[in-house]
């Protein structure tokens, strides 16, 4: 089973917002991540994988199956099993 966490900067966040709705529309279950709250978090996203913006989506916790922004072309192909 795929796990999909989405890192999050709340909800005034447009991309954020868009990125959460798509996944639940298309059936993909993911885990919400606050990078306001959770400064472990916050570094993971900025220093590891070098993100500015939000959304970020990391899929099965691999480091190369990550993208940023509101992405439903990603999102449908990881629906439809196909990967990122």
């Amino acid at each position: 089973m795929t796990s999909v966490t989405v890192y999050s900067a709340g909800s005034a966040c447009v991309q954020c917002t868009q990125t959460f709705e798509h996944l639940k529309r298309r059936g993909v279950d993911f885990t919400k991540v606050d990078l306001r709250t959770k400064d472990a978090a916050l570094e993971y996203v900025t220093d590891q994988l070098g993100y500015t913006q939000a959304p970020v989506v990391i899929v099965d916790d691999e480091p190369e199956n990550h993208w940023y922004g509101f992405r439903p072309d990603l999102i449908d192909r990881l629906a439809a099993g196909a990967g990122v």
